[in-house]
């Protein structure tokens, strides 16, 4: 077996000698080249060096943003499960919501050893992915289309993202403390917070309209606060299409009852109520905006937009669980 080890050496969870024990462990199993990313965007460009060399393995060590961008490289002309190596995590960042929702250890040396016993046991599956680009006609036509794995935002928990993002360049730690307080911040200076400038458009369906926050879940839970799983579409699967949770109010009273909603959600119920709108497994839809919004994907803060597309897309990648 061909492999290669993409380590991102600022994870926030890894160190350098957990890179040289997954380095040793994998080394002692296949031929494997490691390599530890030294710019935004390496990892995906690794990726895709990997999918045209016809590798059969990449190991992604390090946090969500990580996975994503070798996933994107893997995925760089499409997605063929048969075809493309295969993708296995080992968690190294704050979250790892892609690799706990696996039901991946979250700790990175119990992770290697279960990497090892599925290569060992050839135990896999093929998980569906979400894809998001420029809508065709809009000024963000020529935006080009980016693979999510999990979770993608735009409106209110873009606008957190982004502001998490500027802490982590000042120095912070990405703590969970952090979200929460930039929550709290990007809740009292939210312009749209009482009017949404969101429309929801799908084929066959009304528009939904009036949005101030849209989630896209690839999966379910959609993220953890600590050990805390938290349940925005507890429908949400890696083997359906896509599901959606939006608000169209986020006024105090109802921030209050859907935070609490979603701090005591279950696999069986997410926030619900008259300001909450839940689709599930979609296929095709675009989120327009009357003005620019934040855009997240996967963690990871895109810049703003006024329109994006989003397709779910049915076993997309083979990953070692």
């Amino acid at each position: 077996m061909r492999a290669l080890l993409v380590a991102n050496p600022a994870a926030t969870t890894t160190s350098a000698r957990t890179r040289d024990v997954l380095t040793h462990a994998l080394a002692s199993e296949m031929k494997l080249e490691a390599v530890t990313t030294e710019y935004r965007g390496h990892a995906r460009d690794l990726g895709r060096k990997a999918a045209h060399e016809g590798l059969d393995l990449v190991v992604a060590l390090g946090g969500d943003g990580t996975v994503n961008e070798v996933v994107n490289g893997l995925l760089h002309n499409g997605p063929d499960p048969e075809r493309l190596p295969r993708l296995a995590v080992v968690p190294g960042g704050s979250t790892n919501v892609f690799a706990r929702a696996l039901g991946l250890p979250n700790d990175a040396v119990e992770a290697t050893g279960a990497l090892l016993d599925a290569l060992r046991e050839q135990r896999e599956r093929t998980v569906g992915l979400g894809l998001a680009a420029g809508t065709p006609g809009t000024e963000d036509e020529s935006v080009p289309a980016r693979w999510f794995t999990f979770c993608a935002g735009f409106g209110f928990d873009a606008g957190v993202v982004g502001r998490v993002e500027q802490q982590r360049e000042r120095g912070k730690r990405s703590t969970h403390a952090l979200y929460v307080r930039q929550l709290m911040r990007q809740f009292w200076e939210e312009p749209n917070r009482h009017h949404g400038t969101v429309t929801l458009e799908r084929p066959g369906a009304d528009p939904v309209t009036d949005l101030v926050l849209s989630i896209v879940c690839n999966t379910s839970p959609w993220t953890y606060l600590g050990n805390r799983p938290l349940y925005a579409s507890p429908e949400a699967s890696f083997d359906t299409a896509l599901d959606v949770l939006a608000l169209n109010r986020l006024s105090t009273p109802a921030v209050a009852r859907y935070a609490t909603q979603l701090l005591t959600s279950t696999p069986e119920r997410g926030p619900h109520g008259k300001h909450a709108v839940s689709l599930h497994d979609l296929t095709d839809f675009t989120l327009h905006s009357k003005v620019p919004l934040p855009f997240q994907m996967d963690g990871d803060h895109l810049g703003l937009r006024t329109s994006v597309r989003f397709t779910g897309v049915r076993r997309a990648l083979r990953v070692i669980v």
